[in-house]
């Protein structure tokens, strides 16, 4: 209590002589001196009770919120729908899109601006729907016909090369190192590589190991759409590989594929009349061997 009254005294200039002598001579005096030192520079505004009174007064009390408990769970459910729907709407629009059509089947459907696309037996498509009418893009492995709404430029990419249309009905096929293009209405702009081709109505070309070729056509839209595969100077190892999609089957040679190169046509839905064909062209004679497989020989 005593040095709380001389602390009191000194803070106040209180003091006399002795003492503040006394009082320096404390161990505690520097602590003390430099409290003094630092508080002089702070100032406190005035204080005004009156005002403070008033506004203690006129202060409106806040009542605190009580959510119950069912809101509470009410709230976590919509959240949780929100996150879901945004995830859907994400998997939706942003993701890629991917048809397929297995060996012996076709798939027909749809693109976002009302596009057709079929697809033949043993080809995919992917593609996005976001921005879809501003970004016509897909990629294609196997073979499609098209029929294209119109709009802006409408993009095929595979692995052989890529087609660009605006509004337009075409058949692309790429399959192992032969590209195909065929063109039944408009105007496709076909790229191979280093080369770029126009082709207008009743136009098709065909690339296969750096080679070109150029054929009319006079149908309005593939063979295959008819139920019959139509083939262009191409090899047998091809024409097994279309009949091994198209029926579902697995066909076996049991000698060395000749070099003749066969243009003709070939039935989708008559698997003996197809066989018939391949016996006469390359002197072949077929066995089947169970429901799915066939020997050539």
């Amino acid at each position: 209590m005593e040095n709380n009254h001389i602390l009191a005294k000194w803070l106040n200039n209180d003091l006399t002589e002795g003492e503040l002598a006394e009082f320096k001579a404390n161990p505690e005096y520097e602590k003390y001196e430099k409290i003094k030192n630092y508080t002089a520079h702070l100032q406190v505004p005035p204080f005004n009770e009156s005002k403070i009174l008033e506004k203690v007064i006129n202060h409106e009390k806040v009542k605190s919120k009580v959510i119950p408990l069912y809101k509470k769970w009410l709230f976590k459910v919509a959240a949780v729908l929100v996150i879901g729907l945004g995830i859907t709407f994400i998997m939706q629009n942003f993701s890629s899109e991917n048809q397929y059509a297995l060996n012996g089947k076709r798939t027909s459907f749809l693109l976002p601006d009302y596009s057709k696309v079929v697809l033949n037996a043993g080809s995919e498509i992917e593609f996005k729907k976001w921005n879809w009418d501003h970004n016509r893009k897909l990629k294609l492995e196997g073979e499609a016909y098209f029929k294209v709404a119109k709009g802006k430029k409408f993009e095929v990419l595979t692995s052989l090369g890529k087609v660009t249309v605006l509004g337009t009905q075409f058949n692309v096929k790429a399959r192992r190192n032969r590209f195909d293009v065929s063109c039944f209405e408009g105007r496709v702009y076909v790229n191979y590589k280093n080369k770029e081709v126009l082709l207008t109505h009743g136009q098709s070309v065909s690339f296969e190991n750096g080679n070109q070729i150029n054929t009319a056509i006079n149908a309005t839209k593939p063979a295959w759409l008819e139920n019959y595969v139509s083939f262009n100077k191409e090899n047998l190892d091809n024409i097994v590989e279309e009949m091994q999609r198209q029926y579902n089957i697995t066909i076996e040679m049991k000698t060395k594929y000749p070099d003749q190169l066969f243009t003709g046509k070939i039935p989708l839905n008559n698997l003996d009349d197809a066989l018939h064909i391949i016996e006469i062209t390359y002197h072949l004679n077929s066995t089947q061997i169970g429901p799915n497989k066939i020997i050539l020989k």
